[in-house]
């Protein structure tokens, strides 16, 4: 078996056209109309060549340009760049294929606006993976060796036609170019530029680039040294043209570099270009931020004031007591306003404290309305009859004095205890305690005031009321000897359900019957905080689709931005931009927007629960609504950029090209 060595693969790679074209067929489709635009091409071309490949509109030379650059497929036959097989290849490899071989000069510049021209010339350099400091310095030698080392930092919109071709020229030449396609490079210049571009071809090609040139025109195909005439689809003419001229370097090959994958550097380049691209359009990035802020804003207020809510009221039940039964008169399936009251007696009371285990305290209670005056002062308040254990019961003790005495109770003595409310109302400014109160015209002398309650979870102010013994206000104020609450405080809350069981079969045997009520206030508490937590859901949900309704907008904004910018693509597909990049690109904007709209939704969130709290309402600032609230919006670029990004990734480069 004969080996080649390894200056005969040389030379045989050096005789090996760099592009080989075998019958290539391309079939456009209208529907159900299918046209043959090129009829079965075949054509080779070997490096440091000036081919220019020439026809009239409609000939197929645009067509032909755009397979050799692998903008575009095949329908059927065989294409060798640089001796590999190339005509079945997928969108990314290509993309890798465009960027290691291919420069492209467009009839119309296909400049970026948004870049200058260094930011335009560094394209290629960015998907190709060169470092920041590496892809500056070659844009700058670049556009110096082509006279634009004053406009590099000029847009296109500052730039002559002349330049801006340069400015393209430079950029097809960032990773390389050993093959340049210059597509009608001098068809929108000047006589003057045009003979500039056209004299920078042959200097290209003097340097071992191997320059294909798309054109219409006979005398600028006359430059090249070699014409290939298309006429409806077939190469009707192949020949060389002029005195053909010895290149001053070696033929440059395609440049064979490692295949990128998912990296770091594509991520920190995306979100780069994505601000960028922001920033051009700050208005309506501005306007898309705002559903972003007010959806997380209002996940982190609500959630903050609904948690502050919850609390308030849980705090307010547990301040009457957590181990209490209240027992109360009247059939559990009886209302009380239908008037079953007068089932409960003090001896029940006893009973339980008797003969009932885990018992700590039992205290029966009157309470009805009166009317209390002292000097000239009236206020219609409520009083409550009740036994010497109550503040023990209700952990509710006196701030201010004595509360009576279990003596008081059984020698009927005429004295109270006063809320903060009454003591405010009666007394403005004075001492109330050993004073006189009339309650409905019945002397009772004031011996405390109790520590300030404040309102029930249901509005009812707690600290306007006046405590007197049971005995004395059933029998001097109220003539009655009926009870309308039992509160039994329990020791061991761990068996208050067995121990309210045991207290209804008592209760049972001593009536006879069920006319009786008895409520656990720990179930109580159970059943307020999951209504609240259902209250808190409720507005985290509303603030969920404001947060929805933003990414909607999101997504919305960036299909538009696709659909503006589908030219822009097509340039970076041109100059070797993989589906990868595409996708991260215009995802990272859309992750931009909600990260950046999360950050400044969190500040207003917390302005707002901060503005709440500053007005005495209730909140709980906590980390989790904040990290939720976040999240949320960080999930939503990833996933409402998902489908524009896809879109953009989609784009044939030959369409997107042709887009306006």
């Amino acid at each position: 078996m004969n080996v080649m060595s390894a200056s005969q693969q040389a030379d045989l790679r050096l005789d090996t056209p760099i592009i080989r074209l075998r019958d290539i067929r391309k079939t456009f489709y209208r529907g159900a109309l299918a046209v043959e635009v090129l009829h079965g091409v075949s054509l080779d071309i070997h490096a440091g060549e000036f081919v220019a490949i020439m026809g009239a509109s409609g000939s197929g030379k645009s067509t032909l340009m755009n397979l050799i650059g692998l903008l575009d497929r095949p329908t059927s036959g065989s294409y060798a760049l640089d001796g590999a097989e190339v005509a079945a290849l997928d969108a990314d490899q290509r993309a890798l294929l465009r960027r290691e071989a291919f420069g492209f000069i467009f009839q119309q510049y296909n400049l970026l606006p948004g870049e200058t021209a260094a930011g335009n010339v560094e394209m290629p350099a960015i998907y190709a993976g060169l470092s920041r400091g590496e892809r500056t310095a070659r844009a700058a030698e670049l556009l110096t060796r082509l006279g634009l080392s004053d406009r590099m930092d000029h847009r296109p919109t500052q730039l002559s036609g002349g330049q801006q071709q340069r400015v393209s020229i430079a950029r097809a030449l960032m990773n390389g170019g050993a093959v340049i396609l210059a597509d009608e490079p001098t068809g929108a210049l000047d006589s003057k530029s045009g003979a500039e571009v056209m004299q920078l071809l042959r200097d290209l090609n003097a340097q071992g680039h191997t320059v294909l040139l798309i054109t219409h025109d006979p005398e600028v195909a006359a430059q090249a040294n070699r014409i290939v005439e298309l006429k409806d689809g077939d190469v009707v003419s192949d020949r060389s043209v002029g005195q053909a001229t010895s290149p001053q370097a070696s033929p440059k090959r395609p440049q064979h570099r490692a295949t990128p994958g998912f990296a770091l550097f594509d991520v920190v380049e995306a979100g780069r270009m994505a601000l960028q691209a922001l920033r051009g359009n700050l208005l309506r990035t501005l306007l898309t931020l705002l559903g972003i802020i007010i959806g997380v804003a209002s996940v982190v207020a609500m959630l903050a004031i609904g948690d502050g809510a919850k609390q308030s009221v849980l705090d307010r039940i547990t301040a009457m007591g957590t181990n209490l039964l209240l027992v109360r008169p009247g059939a559990p399936n009886i209302r009380r306003s239908d008037g079953v009251t007068a089932t409960l007696v003090v001896e029940d009371a006893d009973a339980i404290r008797l003969e009932i285990a885990n018992i700590a305290a039992v205290v029966p209670e009157y309470t009805g309305n009166v009317t209390a005056r002292y000097r000239g002062r009236d206020v219609t308040t409520q009083v409550n009859s009740t036994v010497a254990d109550f503040p023990m019961a209700r952990d509710w003790p006196v701030a201010e004095g004595l509360f009576f005495s279990a003596e008081d109770v059984r020698a009927y003595v005429p004295v109270a205890v006063i809320g903060q409310t009454v003591a405010t109302n009666l007394f403005p400014g004075g001492d109330p305690i050993g004073q006189y109160v009339l309650l409905n015209s019945i002397p009772f002398q004031i011996t405390g005031i109790m520590t300030p309650k404040g309102a029930t979870p249901w509005g009812a102010d707690q600290d306007d009321v006046i405590y007197v013994p049971l005995t004395t206000g059933m029998l001097r104020l109220f003539g009655q000897r009926y009870v309308k609450t039992i509160t039994v405080q329990v020791e061991d809350v761990t068996k208050i359900d067995d121990t309210q069981e045991e207290i209804r079969q008592l209760l049972m045997a001593r009536h006879r019957a069920e006319d009786f009520q008895i409520r656990n206030m720990a179930s109580i508490i159970e059943t307020a905080m999951a209504t609240q937590n259902t209250l808190t859901i409720l507005l985290g949900s509303i603030a969920a689709i404001a947060l929805l309704v933003g990414g909607i907008g999101v997504m919305n904004i960036m299909l538009v931005s696709v659909t503006e910018r589908t030219r822009e693509i097509g340039v970076r597909m041109a100059t070797g931009a993989r589906r990868l990049n595409i996708m991260l690109q215009f995802n990272s904007e859309a992750l931009a927007i909600c990260t950046l709209g999360g950050l400044i939704g969190v500040g207003v969130g917390l302005g707002v629960t901060w503005l709440f709290a500053w007005f005495g309402r209730p909140v709980i600032f906590s980390p989790e609504p904040v990290l939720l609230a976040f999240s949320c919006a960080f999930a939503t670029g990833l996933l409402f950029g998902y489908l524009p990004a896809r879109k953009a990734a989609d784009l044939d480069p030959v369409v997107a090209l042709s887009a306006e």
